[in-house]
């Protein structure tokens, strides 16, 4: 049952497409701004979105730290 599962979804899969593909212009090579990232700046949102981001990477960093801590504490309890 397993082998006409997997077959089936092989079968299925030469022919699906993810998307259709897209030439590219001239007018893409000249594109040097980025509309979201101007938008969000104009109005003042991309400093939200990196502070945000910045105290969750600053989370993971005190999380990070004070495991080795506890962890290097059991290390010292469990070699004496």
């Amino acid at each position: 049952m397993k082998k006409f599962i997997i077959i089936f979804l092989l079968f299925i899969s030469f022919f699906a497409k993810a998307q259709d593909k897209i030439g590219i212009t001239e007018e893409d090579y000249q594109n040097s701004g980025v509309e979201m990232a101007d938008k969000m700046r104009s109005e003042g949102k991309i400093y939200v979105l990196v502070s945000i981001i910045g105290i969750v990477l600053g989370g993971i960093l005190v999380y990070v730290i004070q495991t080795d801590t506890k962890i290097s504490g059991l290390e010292k309890k469990y070699n004496d």
